[in-house]
């Protein structure tokens, strides 16, 4: 059994020395709740709602830069993995990116593949998969926000072996229908139900240049329903649930049916359309 924490965080944009405290004092009670996976939202350092691509790109950081190194250090002396995304600067590209690190240090440096809205103005997307790393607790995907909403991709990691998919979002808010839950969370539980994988999702809090965020931060058993969470509310917070990730390897969706086996490869994207 391993115990999971997402954390919800108010970050700031132009303030990453208290959005680095803030996401440290996460990490550090979901470690004393006995959380051995941890996993931050989007752009923990930058804030999300730049002016433009000249602001972004004064507040990236290389993959070995303040934030990622003070993640190393708690991972190292807490035995965690982390998870958790930041602004980076790469071969002078600036990216929505997200790293794994554990006691060992670095894991995986992840660049967004899919921008939304305004990012397509400031962020250069990655051209390369959404990892699956094997860890001492089991095999971890990632993937930042939007990439959520594009089945095929959630596919790929679910096919790859991922027994849970951390996810760092900014969520912004949208109107919701009364007595409905917003839908950026029903993707993250469609994305656990269709695959049977555990989803951890963190999302984001605190107005930012007039934007509110959804608040969707939960924790999603491979049967597509909350084990903790969505938070819906503003303000931080860390949620935890004991997640047995082995249970994600059994793909059964009933006696005679698997989610994976049961697809229908010689049928999708056919060159061939009727009408």
């Amino acid at each position: 059994m391993t115990r999971v924490a997402v954390a919800q965080l108010p970050l700031r944009v132009g303030e990453p020395e208290a959005n680095r405290a803030a996401a440290e004092a996460a990490i550090r009670e979901a470690a004393e709740a006995g959380a051995r996976l941890v996993v931050l939202p989007e752009l923990v350092n930058s804030g999300y709602v730049f002016t433009g691509a000249e602001e972004a790109r004064s507040l990236a950081e290389p993959a070995d830069g303040p934030t990622v190194t003070a993640w190393r250090r708690l991972a190292r002396d807490r035995d965690l993995v982390i998870v958790g995304g930041f602004c980076e600067v790469a071969g002078g590209a600036v990216r929505n990116s997200q790293v794994m690190v554990d006691a060992t240090g670095t894991r995986a440096v992840y660049r967004k593949a899919h921008l939304w809205h305004d990012e397509q103005d400031v962020f250069t997307p990655g051209d390369g998969p959404a990892p699956v790393v094997g860890t001492a607790l089991g095999r971890i995907g990632m993937m930042v926000c939007y990439d959520l909403e594009f089945p095929e991709w959630v596919r790929s990691v679910g096919l790859a072996g991922a027994d849970l998919l951390a996810v760092s979002t900014n969520w912004p808010a949208s109107p919701v229908p009364e007595g409905e839950r917003p839908v950026l969370v029903a993707y993250a539980q469609i994305a656990a139900a269709a695959n049977h994988m555990f989803v951890a999702v963190a999302d984001r809090c605190g107005a930012e240049r007039g934007v509110d965020w959804v608040c969707g931060t939960s924790l999603i058993g491979p049967d597509g329903y909350p084990l903790a969470g969505p938070v819906l509310r503003d303000g931080p917070a860390v949620l935890v649930a004991d997640c047995d990730l082995t249970h994600a390897r059994n793909k059964a969706s009933g006696p005679r049916n698997d989610v994976h086996r049961d697809r229908r490869t010689d049928l999708y994207w056919k060159e061939e359309r009727t009408s």
